[in-house]
């Protein structure tokens, strides 16, 4: 689970609801017609944008910016130094019951294709679209939460010009002009809060997951595939560090 997403968010909710309790009139920011042109419109146009599924799946993809389960680079490359020092000394069958230790679906598969007696090429092949079809499906919740992050705003600016043609329209009464104004803005305050507090930073939080998951599972199939080949652990463990910036390979290396 990341918390940084989990108390960043909070925090951000408590700096901005705090400031505005400070500032005093914090009933005049709660206002429903505001909220619902702004997180309705935002909601429907998304809905248009995208096909019923994608839409439905917004819950989906805002956990995956919570709770990820992204195998650690250190933890890749010292079992997969295992496994080949394993399939080097007792063979490939030796190595069936590791697959029911692992919690990784990819990394299973691919220890279970080993398994199976695959050679290497018949592995990428059978894994890589895996990895393809993961960053096109991480891709396409981005752009889901990037659009909600654009349309926010937009839906507000709407709601703030909505709300300036009804206060022009009573110009004879002074005394409501000002009021008249707060609310107008309040649908831009809405749109800019959900945006640049939500939306487009958990969009980014998925993008370096998805990096970061890629990763991970390029690891996992160039390990995989290194050990089909019958490399010695050495091998194996300098093939997987190719994928590990050189300032942190000393700090994950792998004994052999």
């Amino acid at each position: 689970m990341d918390i940084a997403t989990i108390i960043g968010t909070l925090l951000g909710f408590v700096v901005v609801v705090g400031a505005i309790v400070m500032g005093g009139g914090a009933a005049m920011f709660f206002h429903v017609p505001s909220l619902c042109i702004t997180i309705g419109g935002m909601l429907c146009a998304t809905m248009i944008h995208f096909s019923l599924p994608q839409f439905l799946s917004i819950f989906s993809i805002i956990k995956k910016t919570i709770v990820a389960r992204i195998p650690g680079q250190s933890e890749v490359v010292q079992k997969m130094v295992n496994f080949a020092a394993i399939n080097r000394r007792d063979g490939t069958l030796a190595l069936e019951p590791e697959i029911s230790k692992l919690s990784d679906h990819f990394f299973a598969k691919g220890l279970q294709l080993l398994v199976d007696g695959q050679d290497a090429e018949a592995i990428r092949d059978m894994l890589e679209p895996e990895i393809q079809y993961l960053q096109e499906r991480h891709a396409g919740g981005k752009k889901i939460l990037e659009f909600m992050g654009a349309a926010a705003p937009a839906f507000g600016m709407i709601g703030t010009l909505i709300g300036l043609v009804q206060m022009l329209r009573n110009l004879s009464s002074p005394d409501q002009i000002g009021q008249g104004m707060a609310v107008a803005l309040l649908t831009t305050f809405y749109g800019a809060f959900a945006a640049n507090l939500v939306f487009i930073p958990l969009a980014g939080k998925l993008g370096i997951y998805s990096k970061e998951e890629s990763l991970a599972m390029e690891m996992i199939l160039e390990g995989v595939c290194s050990v089909a080949q019958g490399d010695n652990p050495t091998i194996v463990r300098e093939r997987m560090q190719a994928f590990v910036s050189h300032s942190r390979r000393k700090e994950i290396k792998a004994t052999v």
